[in-house]
């Protein structure tokens, strides 16, 4: 399991999301935190979101993040907050690299410690695929970058898609499985490129509780040994 964060959006709302975690618990996971795991969202004209990402803290509630990381951690999913860590799952070893959440300039990329040189696959995790977390992680040797906060754009329309991802990552990308920067070798070459899976969640904000054409989602991802 991967959770990409921004599991809260309100004060109260640490034992529910924990309570709404706990059967995926039973399987090994890893997390990071988004903005709001660390602040609770506020009233804003949604018109905001076209012109730039929105980013403000100022005048915001800080929300448990510790309590939720704490249950998290209890239930056994490892905490990749700017941090490194491998897991062993089906007799194979993944190495991953995560970062805290770009969208309040958390992100720090976590010093090399060498333990990955026997990994068989290495995946990055990041809440917002701002550009530079993304050029950080595929140059960190991520093959598999995993990411979330975009909503899928939110509100799609029909004929062109996203209109934001509320990041400098491009709207064709908002949501689904892309090469990242450039296509896959078995799409159009780009044999540097990293696979990017964006999610488009399973929520919305409390104050903008619409998604239009962009259904949630939580994805199961089918990874298979790399064709010789």
């Amino acid at each position: 399991m991967v959770d990409t964060g921004d599991n809260l959006a309100h004060v109260d709302a640490v034992p529910t999301a924990l309570e709404a975690l706990e059967p995926l618990m039973a399987f090994p996971g890893v997390f990071v935190h988004g903005s709001n795991d660390y602040y609770a969202p506020t009233p804003r004209n949604p018109l905001k979101y076209l012109k730039e990402p929105t980013q403000a803290r100022e005048g915001k509630t800080s929300l448990d993040t510790e309590a939720l990381t704490a249950g998290l951690e209890a239930g056994g999913w490892v905490n990749l907050n700017n941090v490194r860590a491998s897991l062993e799952i089906a007799g194979t070893e993944i190495a991953f690299v995560g970062l805290d959440d770009p969208h309040i300039g958390r992100d720090r990329l976590p010093a090399q410690d060498g333990g990955a040189a026997d990994a068989a696959l290495r995946i990055g995790v990041v809440h917002a695929p701002y550009l530079r977390a993304l050029g950080q992680l595929r140059e960190d040797g991520a093959q598999v970058i995993l990411a979330g906060h975009t909503h899928g754009g939110q509100v799609n329309v029909p004929g062109k898609g996203a209109l934001v991802t509320n990041c400098d990552l491009d709207t064709s990308r908002a949501s689904g499985l892309h090469g990242w920067p450039g296509p896959r070798p078995d799409e159009q070459g780009g044999s540097e490129s990293a696979w990017l899976h964006v999610s488009a969640g399973l929520g919305t904000s409390p104050y903008t509780p619409v998604r239009l054409a962009c259904r949630p989602e939580a994805t199961m991802l089918t990874l298979l040994p790399r064709r010789a």
